[in-house]
Protein backbone atom coordinates (compact mmCIF):
# COMPACT_ATOMS: atom_id res chain seq x y z
CA UNK A 1 0.00 0.00 0.00
CA UNK A 2 1.25 3.20 -0.74
CA UNK A 3 -0.29 5.87 1.57
CA UNK A 4 -2.00 9.03 1.31
CA UNK A 5 -1.38 11.45 -1.20
CA UNK A 6 -1.20 14.92 -0.92
CA UNK A 7 -1.10 18.50 -3.19
CA UNK A 8 2.02 20.92 -3.12
CA UNK A 9 1.05 24.11 -2.33
CA UNK A 10 3.47 25.35 -4.47
CA UNK A 11 3.34 23.65 -8.14
CA UNK A 12 -0.20 21.94 -7.67
CA UNK A 13 1.57 17.96 -7.82
CA UNK A 14 0.08 15.44 -6.39
CA UNK A 15 2.65 13.12 -4.54
CA UNK A 16 2.94 10.68 -1.88
CA UNK A 17 2.70 12.39 1.98
CA UNK A 18 6.10 10.99 2.69
CA UNK A 19 7.61 13.17 -0.60
CA UNK A 20 6.31 15.96 0.99
CA UNK A 21 7.10 19.07 3.84
CA UNK A 22 3.75 19.45 6.16
CA UNK A 23 3.89 22.83 7.62
CA UNK A 24 1.56 24.56 10.30
CA UNK A 25 0.37 28.37 11.08
CA UNK A 26 1.88 28.94 14.31
CA UNK A 27 1.03 31.69 16.58
CA UNK A 28 -1.76 34.35 16.45
CA UNK A 29 -2.57 37.75 14.92
CA UNK A 30 0.67 39.59 13.89
CA UNK A 31 2.79 36.81 15.05
CA UNK A 32 1.81 34.13 12.23
CA UNK A 33 4.52 32.09 11.06
CA UNK A 34 4.67 29.22 8.59
CA UNK A 35 6.30 25.81 11.27
CA UNK A 36 7.61 23.26 9.27
CA UNK A 37 5.98 19.76 10.89
CA UNK A 38 8.47 16.82 9.51
CA UNK A 39 6.70 14.16 12.11
CA UNK A 40 3.45 15.57 11.14
CA UNK A 41 2.31 15.89 14.60
CA UNK A 42 1.85 19.69 15.14
CA UNK A 43 -1.95 20.50 15.64
CA UNK A 44 -3.75 22.44 13.65
CA UNK A 45 -4.48 22.91 9.35
CA UNK A 46 -1.84 21.84 8.17
CA UNK A 47 -0.60 21.95 4.08
CA UNK A 48 1.87 20.28 2.20
CA UNK A 49 5.04 21.47 0.33
CA UNK A 50 7.47 20.08 -1.84
CA UNK A 51 11.15 20.46 -0.41
CA UNK A 52 12.56 22.33 -3.39
CA UNK A 53 12.83 25.83 -3.42
CA UNK A 54 10.99 26.22 -6.39
CA UNK A 55 7.86 25.03 -5.37
CA UNK A 56 8.67 27.26 -2.31
CA UNK A 57 8.62 30.27 -4.43
CA UNK A 58 6.21 29.49 -6.44
CA UNK A 59 3.65 28.70 -3.45
CA UNK A 60 4.87 31.99 -2.34
CA UNK A 61 4.11 34.18 -5.90
CA UNK A 62 0.69 32.44 -5.74
CA UNK A 63 0.31 33.49 -1.97
CA UNK A 64 -0.52 29.87 -1.50
CA UNK A 65 0.22 29.78 1.98
CA UNK A 66 -2.63 32.12 3.39
CA UNK A 67 -5.20 30.05 1.11
CA UNK A 68 -3.85 26.31 2.55
CA UNK A 69 -4.50 27.35 6.29
CA UNK A 70 -6.98 29.76 5.68
CA UNK A 71 -5.13 32.60 7.72
CA UNK A 72 -6.59 35.86 8.15
CA UNK A 73 -3.18 37.68 7.40
CA UNK A 74 -0.08 37.25 5.91
CA UNK A 75 2.46 34.54 7.66
CA UNK A 76 6.26 34.81 8.01
CA UNK A 77 7.83 32.37 5.92
CA UNK A 78 11.10 32.26 7.02
CA UNK A 79 11.13 29.33 9.37
CA UNK A 80 9.49 27.48 6.20
CA UNK A 81 12.22 28.88 4.07
CA UNK A 82 15.10 27.61 6.33
CA UNK A 83 14.16 24.65 6.92
CA UNK A 84 14.23 23.74 2.67
CA UNK A 85 17.29 25.79 2.77
CA UNK A 86 18.57 23.13 5.02
CA UNK A 87 16.65 20.01 2.95
CA UNK A 88 18.11 21.08 -0.09
CA UNK A 89 21.72 21.51 1.05
CA UNK A 90 23.62 18.62 0.06
CA UNK A 91 25.88 17.34 3.74
CA UNK A 92 29.25 18.83 3.51
CA UNK A 93 28.36 21.90 1.35
CA UNK A 94 28.37 24.99 4.22
CA UNK A 95 27.67 27.93 0.84
CA UNK A 96 24.44 27.19 -0.20
CA UNK A 97 25.43 26.45 -3.61
CA UNK A 98 22.43 24.04 -3.91
CA UNK A 99 19.76 26.78 -2.97
CA UNK A 100 20.63 28.99 -5.73
CA UNK A 101 16.95 28.92 -7.05
CA UNK A 102 15.51 30.37 -4.36
CA UNK A 103 17.53 33.91 -4.32
CA UNK A 104 16.84 35.00 -8.25
CA UNK A 105 13.71 36.46 -9.08
CA UNK A 106 11.91 34.64 -11.43
CA UNK A 107 11.41 36.30 -15.10
CA UNK A 108 8.12 34.65 -15.79
CA UNK A 109 5.73 37.01 -17.62
CA UNK A 110 8.29 39.90 -17.68
CA UNK A 111 8.47 42.13 -20.88
CA UNK A 112 11.62 41.92 -23.00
Amino acid sequence: MVGPTRTCVGCRKRAPATDLIRFVAAGSGDDLRLQPDPNRRLPGRGAHLHPDPACFALAERRRAFGRALRLPGVADTGMLAEHIRVAVTPLGTTDGTAAVAESRPSKVGRPR
